[in-house]
């Protein structure tokens, strides 16, 4: 079925959006381009937060029109994907990233192909494909992660048969973490924490300037438009480092992140001249997120701190990612270093097939709608070797 009136007559030409029926437990929302040729080699787009399929908009003319068929798909918990239960007190493990993953494993099957040619993710999307790469390489032939570096699975401690003292488990260094931050001058909060949170569904749902304001600000203050992003490496994972990072990343405790970004609301002139979110683009995610709130999208924040999941994903301990793959960032983009450290395990450890680390100029956060002709200039090339095969059953 064919949702004609998606996006409000926004959506690029050639894009639909429809309803695929029967994903691991899922109906799931796609956008779609290129879908009118048989045989056409698969590109899957998945998003982070709080985005959505639709956040791909600029970008899947341009790879249908390099002959792929392009699938974005509003991710479990998001939009208009349905079949997963709402709520804060819900079971957390159909949000894992194992059964994330085995969603993307779903579509690409339901959509009648054996493996994709090109398979991207964007911040929470990120660590969704690398673990569709760790765990199917055979499906999932070549990854980019954009915005979020992957340092690697979970590992088990390892040579301590000998040793007496247990190891420092993750979520103490965590909890210990957490004291340093608040113990600042002023008191400071990492906003995964904060996300996790039972408040900040309800904090970003109903923010007191309005849910389109609030989007608006969020998505300014992460973008290359709002001139205080300068993002550098920082040195260690340690309160007095992260302190250096935006509020919008590590926030003053007690503030809402609605509060958090409201002082750099940007100007009605400064609104015009973004043409990468107009407001009517910026009113279809009003719309979406005032229907369905923030709960199944902030979910994967908790999974990150949920110690059975966490458990789960020690299958893969000492596992690496074998297939080429690709990190592109936004210049502007405090994403690429704000896990300390991670984007050297991931080229030197994780990845063992990673090209270049590619900073965009121009884009901060939302690179795929920033600036999505250089992204392409970047992805066509990488994937060009699979374009032109038999994807299809």
């Amino acid at each position: 079925m064919t949702t004609s009136s998606y996006g409000e007559g926004t959506l690029p030409k050639g894009v639909r959006s429809r309803m695929i029926h029967g994903v691991n437990g899922l109906d799931v929302h796609i956008l779609e381009a290129g879908y009118e040729s048989a045989g056409r080699p698969l590109a899957l787009l998945l998003h982070g937060f709080p985005d959505l399929a639709y956040g791909w908009r600029h970008l899947i003319p341009i790879l249908a029109d390099a002959a792929y068929h392009v699938v974005a798909p509003d991710q479990r918990g998001f939009g208009r994907t349905i079949g997963w239960v709402n709520g804060y007190d819900v079971q957390l493990e159909p949000f894992g990233l194992l059964n994330m993953a085995r969603d993307a494993l779903g579509l690409v099957s339901a959509l009648g192909y054996r493996r994709t040619a090109m398979l991207v993710g964007h911040d929470l999307g990120s660590p969704v494909v690398a673990y569709c790469a760790l765990a199917r390489p055979d499906v999932f032939s070549s990854v980019v992660l954009m915005s979020a570096p992957f340092p690697g699975p979970p590992a088990f401690p390892f040579s301590t048969a000998e040793s007496e003292a247990s190891s420092v488990q993750p979520n103490i260094e965590n909890q210990k973490l957490a004291a340093a931050l608040a113990a600042l001058d002023p008191p400071r909060v990492y906003y995964q924490q904060y996300l996790s949170a039972r408040e900040a569904n309800d904090d970003l749902w109903h923010p007191p300037q309005g849910l389109h304001a609030f989007l608006r600000a969020f998505f300014y203050v992460k973008s290359a438009d709002w001139p205080a992003n300068k993002p550098h490496p920082l040195k260690a994972r340690t309160a007095t480092e992260l302190a250096q990072m935006p509020t919008y990343y590590v926030m003053d405790l007690g503030k809402t992140m609605p509060q958090t970004v409201a002082p750099f609301q940007p100007s009605a002139a400064e609104v015009l001249a973004c043409k990468w979110l107009t407001e009517p683009e910026l009113g279809v995610y009003t719309d979406e997120y005032g229907r369905t709130g923030f709960q199944g999208a902030l979910q994967a924040y908790r999974v990150y701190s949920d110690p059975d999941l966490n458990a789960e994903l020690r299958l893969f301990s000492g596992k690496t990612i074998d297939v080429p793959s690709l990190f592109i960032a936004g210049k502007s983009d405090w994403g690429t270093y704000s896990a300390p450290g991670a984007v050297d395990l991931m080229r030197t450890k994780a990845a063992t097939m990673m090209g270049d680390i590619e900073l965009i100029d121009g884009a901060g956060h939302w690179v795929q709608q920033e600036q999505p002709a250089r992204l392409s200039t970047l992805l066509l090339p990488f994937n060009k070797e699979t374009v032109g095969r038999d994807h299809r059953l």
